[in-house]
């Protein structure tokens, strides 16, 4: 029975009404199901201890339409951009000519209706989050997004951007999800942009699936940007590796609202490999959460997972780490690193790391640091005349850098440094 504990969860339980006729029935009302026992996660649940979406979320933003708009979309790096905007997979704003071989684009309330087999098996195993109930609301009430399939052993030479946009000028809850399918030996570069061009205090629940076959390998770049006071973004990312396949991910996380970044990574195939890396950028009353799970579950696999957060004013960071070693995974190598720089007497970190290993044979570690800028390099720097605010900014940006060293894109990491600076100069400015 569906339990309606706050008129927050009747708000969505309308929603799901709506929702539950428009593709996989049966997947929506298990999603369902389960939202309907787990309810909006608050500060008792440990994995969102330092995130209380239920407060947030008192009042659900009415559920997003469609917008048919001719939009103007700024390019910051050379990629084929598939756009989806308020909610809804738009072709007409997205370089489906430009695709290369062995890559195939539906949206995914199409691939929904018709009921395609191989897309409701990968949408229906994305269970290793399965008890988040924020991403069991997702797959409740999806509305649209793309599944894209890249053909096995196809190496694809540009980037290809999966852009989820709001633009309404009123509140809305939009519901997206992203399926990306490698198969055998495939290879790409993905950029997930998630940002907003109005000032709304939109509410966006999105969804990344990957699903990386034998030695598939992907890097990944996520920028969330562009949210305002009170906006609210979760953005999920679930990765699936088989035997040999490698991910390596970069996320930056700047603006203002509530967003929480959530990781759910099953290493489920021996020497598959995994590294997580991101920076925060906190000013204002931004609150970023990064929640990742990397649970290794067959021998020989190996993960790395470094995060810098750089809190100024009142900003809020989170990082809550876990790596699982399953019994049968001898051999892991595992890594995680969290830090994080206070530039304010305001600013606030949380950090949460945690292992979890039940193998013998197994090398793994985390740490996690919180503190000030250092002053004897502060000194040495305005010693030799660089003002206060500069010589903080050149220390800053050497350390946001530090989680950027593993990306191999040069084109991606110079923009993502420009972010930083640009962050950097206007912290100067103020």
């Amino acid at each position: 029975m569906i339990k309606l504990a706050s008129e927050a969860e009747a708000t969505l339980s309308s929603f799901y009404e709506e929702m539950r006729d428009k593709g996989a029935p049966r997947l929506r009302a298990a999603a369902w199901a389960a939202f309907s026992e787990l309810g909006l996660p608050s500060r008792r649940v440990e994995s969102w201890h330092y995130t209380d979406l239920r407060a947030a979320m008192s009042r659900p933003a009415p559920l997003a339409t469609a917008s048919h708009a001719a939009l103007s979309l700024p390019r910051t790096h050379d990629s084929l951009r598939l756009v989806t905007l308020d909610g809804v997979f738009r072709p007409d704003l997205s370089d489906i000519a430009r695709l290369p071989e062995g890559v195939l684009v539906q949206s995914l309330r199409e691939t929904l209706t018709k009921g395609e087999p191989h897309v409701l098996s990968a949408l229906a195993s994305a269970d290793i989050g399965a008890q988040d109930s924020v991403l069991t609301l997702n797959a409740a009430l999806m509305q649209d997004g793309v599944v894209v399939e890249i053909a096995p052993g196809a190496s694809i030479g540009r980037a290809i951007e999966l852009a989820t946009i709001a633009s309404a000028d009123a509140a809305q809850s939009t519901y997206t999800r992203a399926l990306i399918m490698l198969g055998e030996g495939a290879q790409a570069t993905l950029i997930e942009t998630l940002g907003a061009l109005s000032a709304a205090p939109a509410q966006d629940n999105s969804a990344l699936v990957l699903r990386l076959a034998e030695n598939a390998q992907v890097d990944l770049v996520t920028h969330l940007s562009g949210g305002v006071d009170h906006s609210i973004r979760v953005a999920s990312l679930l990765a699936h590796l088989d035997a040999g396949a490698k991910i390596a991910s970069f996320a930056l996380i700047e603006g203002e609202g509530l967003n929480r970044r959530q990781i759910f990574a099953r290493l489920d195939g021996e020497l598959a490999s995994a590294r997580f890396n991101g920076a925060t950028l906190g000013r204002g009353r931004l609150h970023a959460d990064t929640t990742l799970i990397v649970d290794h579950s067959k021998p020989n696999g190996a993960s790395r997972e470094c995060f810098r957060n750089i809190l100024d004013d009142q900003s809020v960071g989170v990082f809550q780490g876990k790596i699982i070693v399953r019994s049968g995974a001898q051999k892991t190598d595992g890594v995680m690193q969290s830090k994080a720089v206070l530039l304010s007497d305001g600013a606030t970190m949380n950090n949460k790391p945690e292992l979890e290993i039940f193998a013998d044979d197994v090398q793994c570690g985390h740490g996690a640091t919180c503190g000030r800028l250092d002053k004897d390099q502060l000194f040495y720097l305005s010693a030799r005349g660089l003002p206060r605010r500069e010589a903080e900014a050149l220390l800053i940006e050497g350390f946001a850098i530090e989680a950027m060293e593993a990306l191999e894109d040069e084109q991606l990491k110079a923009f993502l440094v420009d972010r930083v600076s640009d962050w950097l100069s206007r912290r100067i400015a103020r």
